[in-house]
């Protein structure tokens, strides 16, 4: 018997025009046709002669293992979808059935993913050029995702200024998702970002809101939209959104030099080698800055502030700041020797702005299997040792000296400061701090930057 074949179709926002010469050679080359009604009107024109099998809104896997069923028969099946069939479309629901069911490539039955434009694609083109740099996009549907993990693709998002499309932002029963949505990026940025809401693109009822993020969830959305939400350098223009692909960073004009310290064709100053150069000069015009205060500053971890300061160089320097990274496996070394450092003062800082300041002496510092335990009669703090990863011994002039204890993410989990006894520090507890630091601390050493290749597209 003559083996069959599926082909997985995305024909693209739904007009004839924009779907592609593979997209309608497959439709034609199927004896059935398979897909949600409103697809399959879609393509009404294309489907004269043709088997076609109509499926419901929830009945996607229904429509998989009737493509299978098909292909087993010997007939080749076109399983239609709109936008791109792997972008929220059916093509990994149907390889799960598939693959569960026993098929393998070999099997004999043949499977083609066949590509077309997203809504994502589709509607950006409708608003302008939103999509210029990175973007993501995040389904609000929680039928088959829970909520709490879309509201970490948000948070993660909308921390990354990443230029975000929603899809599936409400239904009759789902009205609450939108609402929500806003709320977490309005955390991040600010109400006057721009916002596009597209829907049915490129069909008969399309419909464009240019709105912004504050008002966004006050406008019509439906199910057919698809959501657009700029970055923090996306602007409205002659009624275009558009989000800048980066240029001006780097050069004064579209054609124009480039700018002071930067170099066609190299990384930018604030790339991955250059920026920890830019924090040290940061620190330097700000002496009275701390090491927290620049990560808020930069919005990163206080980890990659420590080692900016740690990998500096000769007239390069972060002020009066020097830091040296702690290895992992010498971080229960260093604990040990904070027993010699005298009176301390540990600092735990909550995520939510809260700080407790805790006094004590080295002798109160204690290990319990894997806890860190600082107690005395007046106060008891208990730390997860395995939460801390590294640590980074910092010195400011004669102002402090200490140890912080970052986890894997270069977040602090606590710092352990020397106190000073009036004026100045501790003579004893501070040759035995700077004996640890010589002994476990490492300076880190940046890699010079490569000569590359211009690359077409890449500036």
């Amino acid at each position: 018997m003559k083996k069959g074949k599926i082909l997985l179709v995305g024909f693209g926002p739904g007009a004839p025009e924009h779907m592609t010469y593979r997209a309608r050679a497959a439709i034609a080359e199927a004896d059935v046709v398979i897909g949600y009604s409103t697809y399959i009107k879609l393509v009404q024109e294309l489907l004269e002669g043709k088997e076609v099998v109509r499926k419901g809104m929830t009945e996607e896997i229904d429509r998989c293992i009737e493509a299978y069923d098909q292909a087993l028969l010997g007939k080749t099946v076109a399983l239609i979808s709109s936008g791109d069939i792997g972008v929220y479309g059916m093509a990994g629901p149907t390889y799960e059935v598939l693959l569960q069911s026993g098929w393998t490539p070999d099997s004999g039955i043949a499977v083609e993913v066949i590509p077309g434009a997203t809504a994502l694609n589709a509607c950006a083109a409708l608003v302008g050029a939103p999509l210029t740099h990175d973007f993501c996009s995040i389904s609000l549907s929680d039928l088959l995702t829970p909520w709490p993990t879309i509201v970490k693709r948000l948070e993660a998002a909308a921390r990354g200024d990443f230029v975000v499309a929603l899809y599936n932002p409400k239904s009759g029963r789902r009205t609450g998702q939108i609402v929500e949505a806003q709320r977490i990026l309005l955390l991040h940025r600010s109400p006057e970002t721009p916002v596009a809401i597209v829907k049915s693109g490129y069909r008969n009822r399309q419909a464009i809101q240019m709105t912004s993020l504050a008002q966004m969830a006050d406008c019509e959305i439906g199910m057919l939209c698809t959501v657009l939400i700029g970055n923090s350098s996306t602007f409205v223009r002659e009624g275009l959104m558009i989000t800048p692909r980066g240029y001006a960073n780097k050069y004064d004009s579209l054609t124009g030099e480039a700018k002071s310290g930067e170099q066609a064709g190299r990384s930018l100053s604030m790339g991955l080698i250059g920026w920890h150069a830019c924090v040290r000069k940061y620190l330097r015009e700000n002496p009275t800055v701390t090491p927290r205060e620049a990560a808020a500053h930069f919005d990163v971890p206080l980890g990659e502030i420590l080692a900016a300061i740690a990998s500096a160089q000769s007239g390069d320097d972060a002020g009066d700041r020097q830091a040296r990274w702690v290895a992992g496996h010498h971080v229960d070394a260093v604990l040990n020797t904070a027993n010699d450092w005298g009176r301390l003062r540990a600092v735990v800082r909550s995520e939510a702005g809260a700080v407790a300041e805790l006094l004590l002496e080295a002798k109160d510092f204690i290990r319990r299997g894997d806890w860190l335990n600082l107690t005395n009669e007046y106060c008891h703090l208990h730390v997860d040792r395995q939460h801390i990863v590294s640590a980074w011994f910092l010195s400011q002039g004669d102002r402090q000296h200490g140890v912080y204890w970052v986890d894997g993410h270069g977040a602090l989990v606590f710092s352990l400061l020397l106190v000073k006894v009036g004026e100045a520090f501790d003579g004893t507890s501070l040759n035995a701090y700077r004996n640890a630091c010589d002994q476990y601390g490492q300076a880190i050493v940046m890699v010079e930057d490569m000569e590359t290749e211009e690359v077409a597209g890449d500036e």
